[in-house]
């Protein structure tokens, strides 16, 4: 009582008013009445008056609302009123718009205090669980934004309630799937209640298919043109999402991130989009943020922006970056959300730089993107958003890093086109303070950790005026830092300085080389300025103590213990330590090193990168301690130096080694897993094979069975080699190899005889000539010896026969002439001195002639030994050709043998067939006639007796 004497304002003085006594009227009848209907007038009474009379009714009636959903839960009419009621007296919507702005938190106070009185009994919320459970509208729906409303005004209470309550999660799940969309969509809203900050039940409602369920909304609903029921569902799915890494690891495995590719797809023409569906589109961007945001686990945000690009969302968020008639906030978010999507992953990195804007001629989208940057007309967050974005396309990207620095060197300056490194240039040079902060931040992360670029930077020329030499880089920005440019244009200027210099002993060497450099700085850190200027003294003693920390001594003016010396006598090291530590007090740096996205109020608060924020702790501390170090400390520090980076040397060259090994690994792993695949898919055919085989046998050995009786009127022959599994066309085969055998050698045997008739005639032959040649002239002729034996040798030739009758023939012709001649000759003296001429001559032509024979004789000679060898060699293969004969003979042999046993078998089946049949026959049953079975059979035999006749 206490308690509602507080919500009162004490006890009241005088009457009551009459909407008090209506009241207290109500609550009795509710009370006290036994008729359903009474109770059911009175709660309805006491729902119109609930609105205009909220602490009355919620005092009086509470109690008594709460019994009536105990007790009447058969009429749903009553529940319905008193659900109602409850809602008007517990929710501040209704009345927020009607208080004054001085008594709203006495209203905020009010539901609260009233729901803290509900949910005092747990068991209310749990009926009320039961109530939404109810399908009947006027149940549910009110029941469902009671609930809404409890959880909005004390949601942690309420949300524990529900968690220890048996299925109360899943009980509320079942709103999405009712067909009413009123229901359906104020379910959105309870959930988003339900699921704020408690990550127990983020993860329940995800796993209860929550994520299905949205996307399907949304997609009826038209996506980014749909009403504000997408919008409450994109609410609901960043509740569900952000900073909850299990339900981002089951949205990517879910493939969910691929249904979101379809918001946005945007037409050509963009003019005219509906607040809601600017509302709509720069949720969903924010919805695909939360899933690669950098604050999520490294792991995580890598896969999910894998997932973006292969699903093809980054091409689609890449055109709407590149399309025109879009909104500026689209745009902006569009923007950052691209950034976070390919920041760290190369994939999407390399992606990026290829996309072109559609332009004539068509330029990169970074260089169209910078061009926004260094203007100043554009809006602050679109060139804080483009900033973004160049700042994730060089994280952890040597390649673009390289790419972009290159642009800047003489070697690749195209004068036909604008370039990165051209723009960047002149925006670090531009009148606009702003330009020159976001020039020199974006070219500080194109060298960040990377020694290579920070040493090519330094070859970069600059033509400052008509007629005069140009000036490094290095050295233009030192111009303008000692001319007393503005504050944030000297902290863009410092914080480059400082990123270039640091690890690079190289450039440290430059910097110093410039003689004004170093006073310059000193002079900067010793005067006592303003607080403005505090943070630009800190700058410099940050790049003063950069060059002293890698300093590598090669200048003998500016030594490390030189510049220590000089910082003791100008400065001193308190002062110096002092002033080095107005950066990290600053409060625009602790804003700069909570999140790598610049996110700035107004451009005057643009001071800090998240990037160099990481610099400056890694440095503030080891610079503190390099200035009190002496000089022996120093060259120990030096050598440690030297060992760790010959060991980082020899760290990386194993890294390198181990980084290959793996690639081939990887490679033999997947020709591992290419081999075992083709390994399964080779013994699946050969099971398969192999069973079609023995399907193939079982038919065989069946139809072998079936077919008993017509095999034994089968050819015998054929029969029998098919028994022993030796196939016809294999019989037929060796058969016709032995006739071919054979007819080699008959021809051989032919050749023989042919060869042994020549020699016979040859010998006849020669006979005859000597004859003849005895007869004419016995005295010329003493070689009667010698012709002897070429007589032995031509019994051994066996060609060239017709050649040899022919000059025989011709012998003899000359002979027959020189008788003729000598028969007419004068017995004179000059008569016979020409005979014994022409004989002299003759004589020399048959020596000539003989000659010619022995020659020919040898060749016959030699011809006749290789007949021999090849002879021999005919007699071998006989005999083999015999030898096979002689086993197929055998197996011929063999077969038949087991033909006869085959018959012997088939004629005992017969037997037994026909005893069959007898028994058939007694028993009534009809059989087949034998003679037709016999005539059918005989003509297949005659059949088969022509073939083999033909055979």
């Amino acid at each position: 009582m206490n308690f509602l004497r507080g919500v009162m304002g004490g006890p009241s003085a005088g009457p009551q008013p009459s909407g008090a006594d209506t009241i207290q009227k109500l609550c009795d009848r509710v009370a006290s009445s036994t008729l359903l209907d009474d109770r059911r007038d009175a709660v309805r009474a006491l729902k119109s008056l609930s609105k205009k009379y909220r602490l009355e009714v919620g005092i009086q009636a509470m109690e008594h609302l709460i019994h009536v959903l105990q007790t009447d839960r058969s009429d749903s009419e009553i529940i319905g009123y008193a659900l109602d009621t409850l809602y008007n007296v517990i929710s501040n919507d209704l009345e927020e718009e009607e208080q004054e702005e001085n008594s709203a938190k006495q209203v905020d106070d009010l539901g609260s205090q009233f729901t803290e009185i509900f949910i005092k009994q747990q068991e209310n919320v749990t009926l009320l669980l039961t109530l939404v459970e109810e399908f009947d509208f006027h149940v549910r729906w009110p029941g469902v934004k009671l609930l809404t409303s409890l959880l909005k005004q004390q949601g942690p209470q309420v949300q524990q309630i529900i968690l220890v309550s048996p299925m109360g999660v899943s009980r509320l799940m079942d709103l999405l799937a009712d067909s009413r969309e009123v229901i359906r969509n104020d379910g959105v809203l309870l959930l988003q209640q339900l699921t704020k900050s408690n990550a127990a039940i983020q993860k329940i409602v995800a796993f209860e298919n929550a994520f299905e369920r949205l996307l399907d909304i949304i997609t009826e609903e038209g996506n980014s043109d749909g009403g504000i029921v997408v919008e409450d569902c994109l609410l609901l799915l960043q509740n569900l999402l952000k900073n909850n890494n299990s339900n981002q690891n089951f949205f990517k495995e879910g493939s969910y991130i691929q249904r979101m590719k379809p918001w946005f797809e945007v037409g050509d023409d963009n003019c005219g989009w509906s607040a809601q569906k600017v509302t709509n589109l720069h949720l969903m961007l924010q919805l695909v943020r939360v899933l690669v945001s950098p604050t999520n686990p490294p792991g995580a945000t890598s896969s999910c922006q894998k997932a973006m690009f292969h699903c093809g969302l980054l091409q689609q968020l890449c055109t709407i970056l590149m399309a025109t008639g879009v909104p500026a906030d689209i745009l902006t978010e569009t923007i950052n959300t691209v950034s976070e999507v390919i920041r760290g992953c190369q994939t999407n990195q390399d992606y990026f730089a290829s996309v072109n804007a559609p332009s004539n001629p068509p330029r990169p989208a970074i260089v169209v993107l910078l061009m926004s940057m260094v203007n100043e007309r554009q809006p602050f967050v679109l060139r804080c958003a483009v900033l973004y974005c160049f700042q994730c396309f060089l994280y952890k990207n040597q390649k673009g890093q390289g790419e972009i620095v290159s642009t800047l060197l003489p070697s690749t300056i195209d004068g036909n086109s604008v370039s990165a490194g051209q723009l960047l240039c002149g925006g670090l040079f531009s009148t606009d303070s702003l330009s020159n902060w976001c020039a020199a931040v974006a070219l500080a992360h194109a060298l960040q950790e990377n020694a290579t670029l920070k040493e090519q930077l330094l070859r970069v020329q600059l033509a400052t005026s008509i007629g005069n030499p140009p000036v490094s880089l290095l050295q233009q920005c030192t111009n303008i830092l000692s001319q007393g440019s503005k504050v944030q244009t000297r902290v863009g200027l410092l914080m480059l300085l400082c990123t270039w210099l640091s690890n690079c002993s190289i450039a440290v060497t430059h910097f110093l080389h410039n003689p004004a450099n170093v006073p310059f700085l000193t002079g900067q850190i010793a005067e006592n300025l303003g607080e403005e200027e505090q943070l630009v003294q800190g700058l410099c003693a940050l790049l003063l103590g950069i060059s002293i920390y890698y300093n590598d001594n090669s200048l003998e003016n500016y030594r490390k213990e030189k510049l220590k010396q000089l910082i003791e006598k100008r400065i001193g090291r308190e002062n110096f330590i002092e002033k080095l530590g107005f950066i990290s007090k600053h409060e625009l740096y602790s804003r700069a090193a909570q999140k790598p996205q610049p996110s700035f109020s107004s451009p005057d608060h643009m001071m800090f990168d998240h990037e160099f924020t990481k610099l400056v702790k890694e440095l503030e501390g080891v610079i503190s301690k390099a200035i009190y170090k002496s000089s022996e400390e120093d060259k120990k520090e030096e050598e440690v130096k030297k060992t760790l980076e010959q060991h980082d040397n020899i760290v990386t060259h194993y890294k390198k080694v181990i980084r290959e090994q793996d690639q081939e690994l990887e490679e033999l792993k997947q020709r591992i897993n290419t081999l075992t695949s083709q390994n399964e898919q080779l013994q699946a055919t050969v099971t398969q094979q192999v069973s079609q085989i023995q399907q193939h046998k079982d038919q065989y050995n069946l139809l072998k069975v079936q077919l008993g009786k017509d095999t034994q009127h089968h050819n015998s022959h054929s029969d029998t080699f098919q028994i022993n599994g030796i196939q016809t066309e294999e019989v037929s085969k060796l058969k016709e190899e032995l006739e071919e055998w054979k007819n080699k050698h008959e021809l051989l045997q032919g050749q023989l005889k042919e060869k042994d008739s020549v020699i016979e005639k040859l010998n006849s032959s020669q006979l005859e000539m000597g004859t003849t040649e005895q007869s004419s002239q016995t005295n010329k002729f003493g070689g009667l010896e010698h012709n002897n034996e070429l007589q032995k040798e031509l019994e051994m030739l066996r060609s060239q026969i017709q050649l040899q009758s022919a000059e025989i023939s011709k012998l003899q012709m000359e002979n027959q002439k020189l008788q003729v001649m000598n028969a007419a000759a004068d017995p004179a003296l000059g008569d016979s001195g020409t005979t014994a001429a022409t004989s002299s001559e003759l004589e020399a032509r048959l020596e000539q002639e003989i000659k010619e024979l022995k020659s020919e004789v040898q060749a016959l000679s030699e011809e006749k030994e290789a007949l021999k060898q090849h002879l021999d060699s005919s007699s071998s293969t006989v005999a083999i050709l015999q030898d096979e004969k002689s086993k197929l003979q055998r197996e011929v042999a063999e077969s038949k043998k087991e033909q006869d046993d085959l018959l012997v078998l088939l004629a005992d089946q017969d037997q037994k067939i026909s005893a069959l049949k007898i028994k058939l026959k007694d028993l009534g049953v009809p059989v087949e006639d034998e003679d037709d079975t016999e005539s059918g059979d005989q003509g297949d035999e005659d059949e088969d007796g022509d073939e083999e006749e033909q055979d």
